[in-house]
């Protein structure tokens, strides 16, 4: 009986270790990443194509997804309110869900597959052939490299994303109450002025800041902690994506706690 209980007890506690040695190891590249920002001059140069391909590249799918959601909130919102709350509230529910959670967590979740995947098995792809080593060898900070210019390019580009998915969001459930609902552009645009509050946006912009902050970091971390040849870059490249997503929903309910 013992037996069972010993061999638990075990393995709670290495993975409590586990867990502890990894975010010591996220911490001294944190340290090493916020010292590189200092050498402006290295990743300056490179922060203008991490924000083409973190930003724009991303642009694409986060409309694709903003598209369908907007659609899908508009028909369910009609369903939900009818004989029972004025149409136009569509325009309400719409406006109010696209801005302060769909829309940046969405976003957030989808990018965490694109944007924190690529970086993680980039980065750990030069990690197992060496090229972070030679990086070294040749004077080069790596976190000033590698790190800095990403972290940077996520946390601007994801708030850029997320205001673009928002409007399509909305437009996209405009144009669905029009056409699928009988409603006018009055009532819908009625019940979008209805509860909204500047505010929201912002509510909207500081969790896609965090969101973008997020899954650089983890991709970097999980890049450049990666081992054990194409089959680490591998289980770097899934970590990065899973422990991202999670991390930006605890962010959401942060966010709402704090901040609603």
């Amino acid at each position: 009986m013992a037996n069972p209980i010993t061999r638990a007890l075990a393995a709670l506690g290495r993975n409590v270790v586990n867990a502890m040695a990894g975010l010591g190891r996220f911490g001294a590249l944190a340290v090493a990443a916020t010292r590189a920002g200092r050498d402006v001059t290295t990743w300056g140069r490179l922060l203008a194509v991490q924000m083409a391909r973190i930003g724009v590249e991303s642009v694409p799918i986060a409309l694709f997804i903003a598209t369908f959601t907007g659609i899908v909130l508009a028909l369910q919102a009609s369903y939900t309110f009818t004989g029972a709350v004025p149409l136009y509230f569509v325009g309400t529910l719409v406006g109010k869900t696209m801005i302060l959670e769909l829309g940046p967590v969405l976003t957030g979740l989808a990018l965490a597959g694109r944007v924190g995947a690529n970086i993680a098995a980039e980065l750990g792809t030069m990690r197992v052939t060496e090229q972070i080593d030679a990086l070294e060898t040749l004077a080069y900070d790596p976190a000033a490299y590698l790190i800095v210019p990403r972290v940077i390019a996520g946390t601007l580009m994801f708030p850029v994303v997320v205001v673009l998915a928002d409007g399509v969001g909305i437009v996209a459930g405009w144009i669905t109450s029009l056409y699928l609902l009988d409603m006018s552009t009055e009532e819908f645009i009625r019940g979008l002025k209805l509860f909204f509050a500047p505010f929201d946006v912002r509510f909207s912009l500081i969790k896609a800041t965090s969101f973008g902050l997020t899954v650089t970091a983890v991709g970097c971390y999980y890049g450049f902690t990666t081992i054990g040849g194409a089959e680490g870059v591998g289980r770097s490249t899934t970590r990065a994506v899973v422990v991202a997503s999670m991390v930006i929903l605890v962010l959401d309910a942060f966010w709402a706690i704090v901040l609603l």
